[in-house]
């Protein structure tokens, strides 16, 4: 189980890649469907979720503060 869930506004992100190119462990990528806006939204899959060390490098890069991330407590459903 991950310790930390990263959370994504899509309808945000205008899919400048930054955040992809900030994470350490490389789990951030593009995502095929596009948002409202018409951009590709980062994200992270599911199964790569638990690769995320907390660092908060995503966030702290993204222009339009679209990256949240969260301590997973215990208990917590995945």
């Amino acid at each position: 189980m991950s310790k930390f869930i990263v959370k994504f506004n899509r309808d945000k992100c205008k899919g400048c890649e930054l955040c992809a190119n900030a994470c350490p462990k490389k789990i951030i990528a593009m995502q095929p469907a596009v948002n409202r806006l018409g951009y590709r939204p980062a994200g992270v899959a599911a199964e790569k979720m638990e690769d995320c060390i907390g660092c908060t490098s995503c966030a702290l890069v993204c222009p339009d503060c679209c990256i949240e991330i969260f301590a997973r407590e215990e208990g917590d459903a995945e």
